[in-house]
């Protein structure tokens, strides 16, 4: 199969909401952990460690858990769209109940993610991507 120019490139990560910033907020170990998941997912694999969210149907919606200090941080994107991987939601899970996802975050990653569809659909007709 011959390749054209650009498809060995990564695709691109964009940003939802104010996922960026959350992730800056995480410990470095947990950010490093997490960039490691987003590489996977550029560059088209998936990281061993990276898990399909319950809740959407398929695997195009991932989550990172990590557990450090005695906190658990997580880490959702999706790689639903072609040409890009777009981060949906970092978040530290406060709940000490049970291993959920709870339903405020989950409803928060949905909004997001017809965000992204939204986003996506528009920079693929442009061809310049929108604010993320």
């Amino acid at each position: 199969m011959v390749k054209s120019a650009g498809e060995d490139r990564p695709k691109p990560v964009r940003w939802v909401g104010g996922s960026k910033e959350d992730l800056r907020g995480f410990p470095e170990d947990v950010r490093r952990r997490v960039g490691g998941a987003l590489w996977e997912a550029q560059i088209g694999r998936k990281a061993p460690y990276a898990k399909p969210l319950k809740g959407f149907g398929d695997a195009g919606v991932l989550e990172i858990v990590d557990d450090f200090d005695g906190d658990t941080f997580r880490a959702v994107y999706t790689v639903r769209f072609a040409k890009a991987v777009y981060v949906l939601h970092a978040f530290q899970k406060k709940s000490k109940r049970g291993v959920a996802t709870p339903k405020a975050e989950l409803g928060l990653i949905d909004r997001r993610l017809k965000r992204a569809r939204e986003d996506y659909e528009q920079w693929a007709r442009s061809g310049k991507p929108a604010s993320g």
